[in-house]
């Protein structure tokens, strides 16, 4: 008799076990069935729901994600639209390389900054991304029925580092694709901790004083005052934004009398114009005169490297990019550091990708042609 009722309990208990492990993975199944949502909350707060697969990606005004989800997924198959703006960096640096499919994406459904809605429509997106100082934009594509997620790049001071691991952070939650967020979080943070070590202790009046040439044509220069991504790159490597005065968010219009002021004696110039040091060395561009600034005088004036995007904001090479300009601007601090080493090795660990010396280098040797744009 007490046999018996031990062998009930026995089946008793294996039978709920079952039934367990089957709610379990029926529950499961249901997480990832195909036709299922799921909320996430993008960087304005707006709670958004989005299909478990999402196999149709566009890009709006947020330029740098496209090459950021490519790496993310390994593929570029997924972005069926983006920016002109976007587009011209992918042709003109590793992104077209390696990912020749992005170049397949349509441009055609914006108009500069504008967006044409019925022609988004029709590439059918399962999301779109816009950047997050673009309320009205997210509203309007709300109202249209779009899953819009919006992406800032100033939410967290214009700290590409941060910047970049929450944004990779937030791609986690919206396609549990990968692991890459914790492995990006890592490595960048690794290498932002390695350029604080050296640079920390450098005396004030020792810090070189940085100016960054956003923009240059014959009429306007425009460079980063405190609220832009310029100031976060001078801290960051233990200098100075000499317009760091400047208070206006984003880029800032300056004319050559007062960069004769500030006499910076470094500078680096984006890949948000199609300038390149001998442009300023040789006053080749409109009727500035260089030749009195300091930087160009000692031939320390240097172009922003261009990876999978324009590097001077987050994006994939935002921690290749903070090596580069430390050692830029104090070679005698990072002369253990071998830049193409780094890269490839950075590439290989995060990302799958297998750079070539020659590669590698042409990310510090950018195309002119990805500068023809002008953002405002």
């Amino acid at each position: 008799m007490k046999t018996k009722r031990y062998l009930s309990f026995f089946l008793a208990l294996v039978m709920a076990s079952f039934c367990f492990m089957s709610a379990a993975c029926s529950k499961k199944k249901d997480t990832n069935d195909d036709s299922k949502t799921h909320i996430v909350t993008d960087h304005n707060g707006n709670q958004v729901e989005v299909k478990n697969k999402i196999d149709r990606i566009v890009v709006c005004d947020i330029l740098p994600l496209p090459s950021v989800l490519t790496v993310f997924f390994d593929s570029a198959e997924k972005i069926v639209g983006m920016n002109e703006a976007s587009m011209l960096a992918a042709k003109n640096g590793l992104l077209g390389q390696i990912y020749p499919e992005i170049l397949n994406a349509s441009t055609s459904f914006m108009d500069g900054s504008n967006v044409n809605i019925e022609e988004l429509a029709k590439l059918e997106p399962d999301v779109v991304f816009y950047s997050g100082s673009n309320k009205e934009l997210g509203e309007q594509l709300r109202s249209k029925g779009f899953a819009a997620i919006g992406i800032s790049v100033n939410k967290w001071q214009y700290n590409t580092i941060e910047t970049l691991n929450n944004w990779f952070s937030l791609l986690g939650e919206i396609f549990s694709e990968n692991e890459k967020a914790e492995k990006v979080a890592k490595r960048s943070n690794e290498i932002y901790k390695l350029v604080q070590d050296r640079v920390s202790s450098i005396p004030a009046d020792q810090k070189r004083r940085v100016f960054f040439l956003f923009q240059i044509n014959d009429t306007t220069i425009t460079t980063s005052g405190k609220q832009f991504f310029g100031q976060f790159w001078s801290e960051a490597i233990g200098a100075v934004n000499v317009g760091e005065e400047l208070t206006k968010d984003n880029s800032v219009s300056v004319n050559i009398e007062q960069v004769y002021t500030w006499n910076p004696d470094l500078i680096f110039i984006t890949n948000f114009n199609q300038a390149y040091p001998q442009d300023l060395y040789d006053n080749t561009i409109g009727n500035y005169d260089w030749s009195e600034v300091d930087a160009v005088k000692n031939k320390q004036v240097f172009k922003m490297p261009l990876g999978m995007y324009r590097s001077y904001t987050p994006g994939a090479d935002t921690p290749i990019t903070l090596l580069f300009l430390a050692k830029c601007a104090y070679p005698d601090l990072f002369s253990d550091i071998d830049i193409t080493k780094e890269t490839k090795d950075y590439y290989k660990d995060l990302f799958g990708i297998t750079l070539t010396d020659e590669q590698a280098n042409s990310i510090f040797n950018p195309n002119a042609a990805s500068g023809n744009v002008n953002i405002g």
